[in-house]
């Protein structure tokens, strides 16, 4: 009983978070690649690195960046007591009107 009332408190403890960087002020942005990227021990000290422009064929066309801890992610963390845990990233891109 006490194992399982443990496993609803970290549940419950576990949030989601999300950090949005907006690039251009655009006004339609298309979500153009959504990456799980891996990190283990909450990722101290490691990096992961996104090169928007190239996804978004130039910096000029990128709209914003994401990244989010997801429920998902979150209980991968918990169920690997904080050893892999993952984020989501999502570069978004600039929906240029097309002039025919």
């Amino acid at each position: 009983m006490r194992t399982l009332i443990a496993a609803g408190i970290m549940l419950a403890a576990s949030g989601c978070a999300t950090q949005s960087f907006v690039v251009n002020e655009p006004t339609a942005t298309v979500a153009t690649t959504d990456v799980m990227q891996p990190f283990f021990i909450s990722g101290l000290g490691q990096t992961q690195e996104i090169d928007a422009a190239e996804i978004c064929d130039g910096a000029e066309n990128v709209g914003r960046v994401e990244t989010q801890m997801s429920f998902m992610n979150g209980l991968l963390g918990a169920l690997s007591s904080g050893i892999y845990t993952p984020r989501q990233a999502t570069v978004y891109c600039v929906q240029h009107a097309r002039i025919d």
